[in-house]
């Protein structure tokens, strides 16, 4: 077994400074991360909101404070404000594409220059998104990017980010706010950043209507689509969708008859 690395540490000796056994929620201040390198003579590292985000965005899972969760929880990371995070404990269901889903195949319309110049993962997966329309095709409304990597604050929050806004309308002339979440396929769509981007939207888009999506690269230019809802104040899927990049000439006949069936059923 690997030796805990210094976020481990600081955050596990931050965790059990503040538990109490039988605890649902543990609450703690940037403060106390700071002060906790300091006494594990620990280098404080640069940016000390980066063990934060490693443990919401990266995977980062101290051993110690999860093996504190009962069989089937697990605890999720919730920001409290500014500077105030919180440990909570709650049922431990991943959000992962359903391997059983059909796939439908669409047409590669991404830029080969703008495909060969992507600089990560992530910013690919973006690009496909937006130069594909999937977003338009999967809620079935027509979309538009409002602005990506929107870096802000949210009030009882604190600082969030979000891959990319869109803005969109459907037939009837009502219109929508969609925040996206983008994944590349070895990461894992968070809970609480779907939180987080439903709050955006509830507090600076009142007047429209928020459908939350996340999307993931499945491998084989296969692409995950998910719409959320908030249900009881926990985040459940509405919709998942697998979209296949693929070019022209691999589409057959057979893959159109059977699309042509579905929208029959």
């Amino acid at each position: 077994m690997r030796a805990p690395n210094r976020y481990e540490q600081i955050l596990t000796k931050v965790f059990f400074d503040h538990y109490v056994e039988g605890s649902r929620q543990v609450e703690f201040t940037r403060q106390d991360l700071i002060d906790a390198a300091e006494e594990l003579g620990l280098d404080r590292p640069l940016n000390i909101g980066d063990i934060p985000y490693s443990f919401r965005h990266r995977g980062l899972r101290p051993a110690q404070i999860m093996e504190t969760a009962p069989d089937g929880e697990t605890w999720l990371w919730r920001s409290g404000g500014t500077s105030i995070y919180r440990l909570v404990m709650v049922p431990d269901r991943p959000i992962a594409p359903n391997q059983n889903l059909a796939v439908t195949k669409i047409p590669d319309a991404t830029p080969g220059i703008v495909a060969w110049h992507s600089q990560s993962d992530e910013q690919a997966l973006l690009a496909r998104l937006r130069y594909n329309r999937l977003i338009d095709i999967f809620l079935g409304i027509t979309c538009y990017s409002l602005q990506n990597h929107l870096r802000t604050t949210v009030e009882g929050i604190g600082q969030i980010e979000t891959d990319e806004i869109y803005v969109g309308i459907d037939r009837r002339g009502s219109q929508y706010v969609v925040p996206v979440q983008a994944k590349s396929e070895n990461d894992q769509i968070g809970r609480v950043q779907i939180e987080q981007d439903i709050s955006l939207c509830e507090e600076r888009w009142t007047a429209l209507i928020c459908r939350p999506i996340a999307a993931q690269m499945m491998g084989n230019d296969t692409i995950a689509l998910f719409e959320f809802e908030l249900q009881a104040d926990d985040v459940k899927i509405v919709s998942e969708r697998h979209y296949q990049l693929v070019e022209p000439e691999q589409m057959t006949t057979e893959d159109l008859q059977s699309y042509r069936q579905r929208s029959l059923d």
